[in-house]
């Protein structure tokens, strides 16, 4: 059974290209900027809209969670934010959590980076936390997200239909997991 209290203590993890920092108040610009981005709001079904406010209120408080870890993908070298992840609905009893990641612009996807981000925390999820599943929901229509996933061993084990209503058009949504032993053959 994984220790919810590991989660008290927010990781910084470094890759070659991302470095995954604990998200907090100084993100609050970038991350706000994010949430106005019209491509981003349809990759990850972002319906509402949120106030400056609201997220200024969301980042400062990312660090007091003890249920989930919140992390910002900044960009190696120089530690510009390009996206924010994290690692939520812990199930302890099972060793699961739910994972879900959001570059901040399209133009920071493609370059690899979202790849990288999600090795650097499934080898915490999995090294540190000692969890066996880490499972997401991605849009079908997503599919450079669903390649990616794919690339760090996970697999589609279901779909839910018509889950996304976006702009007059239904979208299914499919629900993915990786198992610490597929994910450690990558490594391999």
């Amino acid at each position: 059974m994984i220790d919810l209290n590991a989660l008290r203590a927010k990781p910084t993890l470094s890759g070659d290209r991302v470095r995954l920092v604990p998200l907090s108040e100084e993100h609050t610009d970038a991350f706000y900027a994010s949430t106005l981005d019209e491509e981003v709001r349809r990759l990850t079904g972002t319906h509402r809209t949120l106030s400056y406010h609201q997220v200024q209120q969301w980042c400062a408080t990312r660090a007091e969670s003890r249920d989930r870890v919140d992390l910002a993908i900044t960009e190696r070298p120089g530690g510009r934010f390009v996206g924010e992840l994290s690692l939520q609905d812990f199930d302890q009893e099972n060793e699961s959590a739910e994972y879900r990641i959001a570059l901040s612009a399209i133009e920071f996807t493609g370059q690899g980076l979202g790849r990288e981000a999600t090795r650097l925390v499934l080898d915490y999820a999995f090294g540190q936390l000692g969890l066996h599943r880490v499972w997401l929901h991605v849009y079908a229509f997503n599919m450079r997200a669903i390649a990616v996933y794919r690339a760090c061993g996970f697999s589609v084990e279901g779909r839910m239909r018509e889950s996304l209503l976006w702009d007059g058009r239904r979208h299914d949504s499919l629900l993915m997991g990786v198992l610490e032993h597929d994910f450690a053959k990558l490594s391999d």
